[in-house]
C-alpha cells in the first residue's frame, strides 16, 4: 500500500470517528481534571481536539502532524469546524520535532501502539514536551463514555479500515514491560476502560 492510499484511510478512520470524540473528550476531561492549559494532539489519528476546543477544556491547542500528507487534511477540518484561528497544526514527528520542552499540559496521542509504520508513540519525547504536573493520554480505544450505539455503528468499518492499514495487538503485559525497560520517570498508570491508555504525568 502507497502513502497516499494509507492517508486515504487513515482520513476516513478520523472522520467515521466524528461521533465517538465528544465521549473520548469527557473521558480525558475527567482525567485531565482541568478547564485550562496548552492541549496537543498528536499524530495521524488526530481529531478530539476539536471537541476540546468547542467545550472550552484548554486555553490553547496544538496537533504535531505526521506522517506529512496529513497536515493539509488538518488545516482544512480547522478550517471548517471555525478553529482555524485557535487550532495550530505543526508539522512533526514521533520524536514531537517543533515541540519545545516543558510547554504542554495535556498531551493526546491515541493510535500510539497499534500503528507501527505510522509511527509509534515516543514517551521519552511525550514526557519532555510535558510541564511539571502536565498529563499525557497515550493509547488507543473509544474511551469509557462513548455511547454503546455509536461503537456498534462504528465498529465493524472501524475494525476493517484499521486492519488495513496494519493495526497490530498490543496486550497490557507487553505495554508494561516496554514502560518499565524505558524507564519513564514521574506517575504512569495503565488504564484499560474504555480502551488501553498510559497516563503520564510529569
Amino acid at each position: 500500500m502507497n502513502i497516499s492510499e494509507k492517508i486515504s484511510l487513515i482520513k476516513e478512520i478520523n472522520d467515521l470517528w466524528n461521533p465517538v470524540y465528544p465521549g473520548l473528550a469527557r473521558h480525558i476531561q475527567k482525567l485531565y481534571g482541568r478547564q485550562d492549559g496548552n492541549i496537543l494532539e498528536i499524530g495521524p489519528f488526530s481529531g478530539v481536539i476539536f471537541t476540546l476546543q468547542e467545550k472550552n477544556i484548554g486555553n490553547t491547542f496544538s496537533i504535531a502532524s505526521f506522517p506529512p500528507e496529513m497536515g493539509n487534511h488538518f488545516l482544512k477540518k480547522a478550517k471548517n469546524q471555525k478553529h482555524k484561528d485557535r487550532v495550530k497544526v505543526i508539522e512533526s514527528d514521533p520524536f514531537l520535532y517543533g515541540i519545545e520542552e516543558n510547554t504542554i499540559d495535556l498531551a493526546i496521542f491515541r493510535g500510539a501502539f497499534f500503528f507501527p509504520s505510522l509511527g509509534e508513540a515516543n514517551f521519552m519525547e511525550i514526557q519532555r514536551v510535558l510541564k511539571p504536573g502536565g498529563l499525557a493520554f497515550v493509547g488507543g480505544g473509544f474511551g469509557k463514555y462513548t455511547p454503546d450505539t455509536v461503537i456498534k455503528d462504528i465498529g465493524k468499518r472501524s475494525r476493517d479500515l484499521n486492519l488495513r492499514l496494519g493495526k497490530i495487538h498490543i496486550n497490557q503485559d507487553k505495554l508494561l514491560h516496554t514502560i518499565n525497560v524505558i524507564k519513564i520517570t514521574g506517575e504512569v498508570e495503565i488504564i484499560s476502560e474504555g480502551g488501553l491508555w498510559v497516563l503520564i504525568k510529569k
